[in-house]
């Protein structure tokens, strides 16, 4: 289904413009001496060009940096462009002629900056690899901490306030039998006062009769006053009763400092310990990416001669054509060692088959997208969802349990060609999608599942696959996703018209992304930047619905269809 201008959104990606004058065609190739960029045909005419003949043209991917323009300071109307290694400063070509300079060694400034380009380039990685992600644990850890600190000194809050209350109670229980005993001393002495009281009160009215008496002796018509007059005896008044002052009791105040109280309630002390310094990985140990190895490194190194020749071909051209029995359709495509090539379907079929098509094994999982992959040492492992394991098939047939998953659904898996790394996108209810990274012994090792706002990356990601830089792409619910080594979001692609359903997505040795798109029946083929280069194949080239995409390790392009059990393979460079 070809897409019309008025389908194509005005923010979607632009494709690379060819940089010769009223050309526009897609670019696909770069001058590094005239510093242009070109299609096809206009590189073949720029070759032809007697005064371009020993320029050098390659693949843009491949460009060198163009050299920013200054002038030199001696010579203003000359552009500086040498390095004088003796002085360690930029000079111009008139500047190499003269005495200050005069049998000095000279570099092209153009190899200095291109060095400096790509020791800026490898310090890039190393900040995203490494120092960033390796920072960010350390943020996690603090704030980990951070949380474990609150909640140990809310406890320590906690058990202070119920020893105070203890201490309280006990305080509360001895003032109260203190009180009972004032009570009682209280009453006993008052009740000796009281009777005190009364013997007063008793020897009163004596007195107060013994008085009568006598005023009654004085009364000159009383009988009595003459017998009393003639009686020798004289009345004598009894004492005062002795009474006695009360001894009241004395309240001792307890004599207790601020330092007593903290004994009695407990205090808090700082352990007189050196604090622990947090680990910080090793660089050589951060990530397996970093440090490639002798054989990673030749590889490197023949990857890159073939990129010197490769390059994107005018057209497309069908090469081989296979028909695999046991599978109804072709949902994913895994290529092993020896020519063989695994083939997965929607019903949970999983064949290896050889080039001829004869059926090597099969075996039965749950159903999935991008599901399967072969490692470096030529094993299959397989996502199966609905146990929540990946599986791993050596060459023998040994089935074995690899990684578990805990509560997340595998959706897709692919084995880094980079270095053995595992990427597996997952699922789960209420969590946002992620993809996680093992270590070829099946240790997770990087979590990917947010971007810098704290928004979720991945809604569904059943399809994944990793560029010759490190960057993952994701093929998700109407979008691409693509993340770098370290996680950091890059870019989403979210296709060329009204609607994007992407599934099977590969890269190749160029760097270019290829997706399949269902709704329009195309792959699709970007660039390592996201930027929209062509639809490679469209539905008059496929005849069926594309569903799954591989390149194998002679830049061939494997695809396989929705509808049919046939992969067809195509020749897209040259």
């Amino acid at each position: 289904m070809a897409l019309s201008e008025s389908q194509i959104p005005p923010d979607a990606q632009h494709y690379l413009v060819c940089g010769t004058e009223d050309c526009g065609k897609n670019c696909q190739f770069y001058c590094n001496d005239c510093h242009l960029p070109m299609c096809e045909q206009c590189r073949d005419e720029h070759q032809k060009n007697k005064k371009a003949k020993n320029h050098e043209v390659v693949p843009y991917k491949l460009r060198k940096r163009q050299l920013p323009v200054e002038k030199c300071q001696i010579h203003p109307t000359r552009q500086i462009e040498f390095l004088c290694e003796e002085c360690q400063i930029p000079i111009c070509s008139k500047c190499t002629a003269t005495k200050e300079h005069r049998g000095h060694v000279f570099t092209d400034l153009e190899i200095v900056f291109a060095e400096k380009c790509s020791f800026c380039q490898e310090e890039i990685a190393k900040i995203r690899n490494y120092f960033e992600p390796t920072s960010q644990d350390l943020k996690n850890e603090i704030a980990g901490d951070a949380t474990e600190i609150k909640k140990i000194m809310e406890g320590i809050r906690t058990a202070m306030k119920a020893e105070a209350k203890s201490v309280k109670r006990m305080v509360d229980a001895v003032t109260s039998d203190n009180i009972e005993q004032v009570d009682k001393i209280e009453q006993s002495l008052l009740q000796t006062l009281n009777d005190q009281n009364q013997t007063i009160d008793d020897h009163l009215n004596y007195l107060s009769d013994l008085v009568k008496t006598f005023y009654g002796y004085l009364s000159p018509s009383d009988i009595n006053n003459l017998t009393f007059a003639l009686k020798s005896e004289k009345i004598l008044i009894k004492p005062i009763p002795e009474t006695s002052k009360p001894v009241p009791p004395i309240f001792t105040v307890g004599q207790h400092s601020k330092e007593d109280v903290a004994k009695l309630l407990g205090r808090i002390t700082v352990p007189n310990t050196k604090p622990e310094n947090r680990k910080i990985k090793p660089m050589e140990t951060a990530s397996t990416q970093l440090k490639p190895t002798g054989k990673q490194r030749k590889q490197d190194r023949e990857k890159s001669d073939v990129k010197q020749t490769l390059s994107l071909s005018s057209s497309v051209t069908k090469v081989r054509e296979y028909t695999v029995k046991g599978v109804d359709y072709v949902y994913h495509i895994s290529l092993g060692k020896s020519g063989r090539l695994w083939v997965s379907d929607g019903d949970g079929n999983l064949v290896q088959t050889d080039l001829q098509g004869n059926q090597l094994q099969k075996i039965r999982t749950s159903a999935g997208f991008g599901c399967h992959t072969v490692t470096q040492d030529g094993d299959l492992i397989y996502a199966d969802r609905y146990n929540k394991v990946i599986n791993r098939i050596t060459p023998n047939n040994t089935i074995t349990e690899f990684i578990k998953t805990g509560d997340w659904k595998p959706l897709s898996i692919h084995s880094s060609h980079i270095n053995g790394d595992i990427l597996v996108g997952m699922v789960k209810d209420g969590e946002p999608s992620k993809v996680i990274r093992y270590n070829k012994t099946g240790t997770e090792i990087q979590n990917i599942q947010r971007d810098n706002g704290g928004q979720g990356l991945y809604s569904y990601p059943h399809y994944i696959t990793e560029n010759i830089n490190g960057d993952i792409c994701v093929s998700d619910i109407h979008t691409v996703v693509v993340v770098d080594k370290s996680g950091q979001h890059r870019f989403s692609y979210t296709g060329q018209g009204s609607e994007f359903n992407p599934y099977g997505i590969c890269t190749d040795v160029l760097g270019h992304i290829l997706v399949c798109e269902a709704i329009s029946d195309t792959v699709h083929l970007l660039d390592q930047d996201g930027q929209f280069l062509s639809l490679l194949l469209t539905s008059q080239q496929l005849a069926e619905d594309p569903y799954s995409v591989c390149v194998d390790d002679e830049n061939n392009l494997w695809v396989g269809q929705e509808l049919t059990n046939t992969v067809r393979v195509y020749k897209y460079l040259k």
